[in-house]
């Protein structure tokens, strides 16, 4: 093995390829900053390919896939023989012939049902390595308040800025506001492609890398719209949807605006302002995106009777859970109890349901629901 690093790391690869121990994260974090520091002083995305395909960048893809995964049978599998297969994964985009395996679909239902496609290893590695070099260049232009999928970002960052938003608007929680809640309906089977890959051509001049991307989104036996599990589709949806946020915060100068992926909130004094700018909106993602907003789940709402927004009903003086998220904890429980579980996975089923619960006002809950599994 160690022989075969050497001949690896020949071309300044100098890459931690041993699976026996775990990847410095120093080393990770190192990779990262040479890529971003690279792109930024870039004037121009003419030539990304040969970054995306470099040996340096596509072990940090490796080791990014593998994180969380080291004891999946897939993953063993790929490093039994981890030197050649990146070199494999290296030819076949340096002689652009890499083309990726067919995804594998399956449907949960936890509480809605929606259909998962997961991409092979080998091609989860060739999406961490074209994030790796693109993200950061259309991270630059991201609004703030796009909190999805994005470093710092996430739900709990979203509830703060609906909640500083909440009380800017209605001057500390003393007068009237309202709130546009909406969200666009089946975001990840409408988007169109060819609209996807125009929007990245404005940043991306790189045929290769654009054809790359290409062959990822066409991996996929629907017309349109990106398989939800994919890293690429996460990442492509945000791009995707920047062009709303543009829209939002530029056109129509939206002040109080979040977006967590396709569920969105803006907040105004004036229920009037939200329904002309509800109008506009539809318009604008008609016309240029070729999306709907769902007609169920966009509306105006005042905002002291509470607004559902990532998985929490926000009210003025506290947050609480969803009721349906509730009701699937319990049959959890019940489950449970009838042997349904092992006692190894409800206990990361537990404690993943407590670190999302600890965020609303529900100690009590928490408590009732921990005794009660105690007294079974």
């Amino acid at each position: 093995m160690a022989n075969k690093v050497g001949r690896f790391n020949a071309n300044s690869d100098r890459a931690n390829l041993n699976c026996n121990r775990n990847p410095s994260n120093q080393n990770d974090n190192l990779g990262i900053v040479f890529f971003r520091t690279f792109l930024i002083k870039m004037k121009t995305y003419n030539n990304l390919y040969e970054n995306i395909c470099s040996k340096k960048n596509l072990v940090l893809a490796w080791k990014k896939a593998r994180k969380g995964k080291t004891k999946k049978e897939y993953v063993i599998e790929f490093e039994e023989d981890i030197v050649g297969n990146i070199n494999s994964l290296y030819e076949e985009l340096k002689n652009q012939i890499y083309f990726p395996r067919p995804l594998e679909t399956f449907v949960i239902r936890d509480p809605k049902t929606r259909k998962i496609s997961r991409a092979d290893f080998r091609d989860r590695i060739i999406h961490h390595a074209i994030c790796n070099i693109i993200e950061p260049i259309f991270e630059r232009i991201f609004i703030y308040d796009n909190c999805a999928n994005r470093k710092n970002k996430g739900s709990l960052f979203a509830l703060k800025r609906f909640k500083k938003f909440q009380r800017k608007v209605t001057n500390n929680l003393s007068k009237q506001a309202f709130c546009l809640k909406a969200d666009i309906k089946q975001y990840f089977r409408e988007i169109d492609r060819r609209i996807l890959i125009e929007i990245l051509k404005k940043k991306i001049k790189c045929r290769k890398t654009i054809s790359l991307i290409e062959i990822i989104l066409n991996n996929s036996q629907e017309n349109k719209g990106m398989p939800l599990g994919n890293l690429t589709s996460q990442f492509f949806a945000n791009v995707y949807l920047n062009e709303l946020d543009y829209f939002v915060k530029h056109e129509l100068k939206a002040k109080f605006y979040v977006r967590y992926v396709d569920d969105f909130v803006i907040l105004h004094s004036s229920k009037k302002r939200l329904e002309d700018w509800k109008n506009q909106i539809k318009d604008f993602l008609r016309g240029n995106l070729k999306l709907e907003l769902h007609p169920d789940k966009s509306k105006i709402i005042s905002l002291s009777k509470g607004v559902d927004f990532v998985g929490f009903r926000n009210f003025y003086y506290c947050r609480l859970l969803r009721k349906r998220n509730i009701r699937s904890m319990k049959k959890k429980v019940e489950l449970f109890s009838k042997g349904e579980f092992t006692q190894e996975k409800f206990k990361e089923i537990l404690q993943g349901w407590c670190a999302h619960a600890k965020w609303a006002n529900t100690y009590n809950l928490r408590r009732r629901i921990i005794n009660e599994i105690i007294n079974l």
